[in-house]
């Protein structure tokens, strides 16, 4: 397989795999197990009269683990 047919694959995998977090993440608040997701203590959020700012550090950094951890996962199965 040449380099650009393995960067071709790859760079769908990768769409495939942001649409379903996408997909996920827009039927969150309907599934009953991920009601928490973005409420967590850490997440800033403010409301003033007429602007509204939403930062959500935990549940970002709750996120990079668990994609770091399935990332270390995956490579290490496919490594053997």
């Amino acid at each position: 397989m040449g380099e650009w047919q393995t960067l071709g694959r790859s760079l769908i995998l990768i769409g495939i795999g942001i649409a379903v977090i996408g997909v996920l993440l827009s039927i969150a608040d309907k599934l009953p197990g991920l009601t928490w997701l973005g409420k967590l203590p850490g997440d800033i959020s403010i409301k003033r009269d007429q602007v509204s700012l939403y930062f959500p550090i935990a549940t970002s950094l709750l996120v990079s683990i668990v994609l770091s951890l399935l990332v270390a996962v995956f490579s290490w199965l496919f490594r053997r």
